[in-house]
């Protein structure tokens, strides 16, 4: 079984998926579907996104 390759997503993509996450319009399990992405990798990326607005 081969190892998976990380994907380098670009910031204006984790932005958009982060504002995703922060508007709460759908669940977390419900992006990672449509953006493809892991559910804990869209937690951090919107941990992230909060964190950098109240700087």
């Amino acid at each position: 079984m081969g190892a998976a390759k990380r994907r380098a997503h670009s910031p204006e993509f984790k932005a958009k998926v982060a504002l995703e996450a922060i508007k709460a319009e759908k669940t977390l399990s419900e992006l990672a579907s449509q953006f493809g992405v892991n559910v804990n990798q869209i937690s951090k990326w919107k941990k992230e996104a909060l964190e950098g607005m109240s700087d």
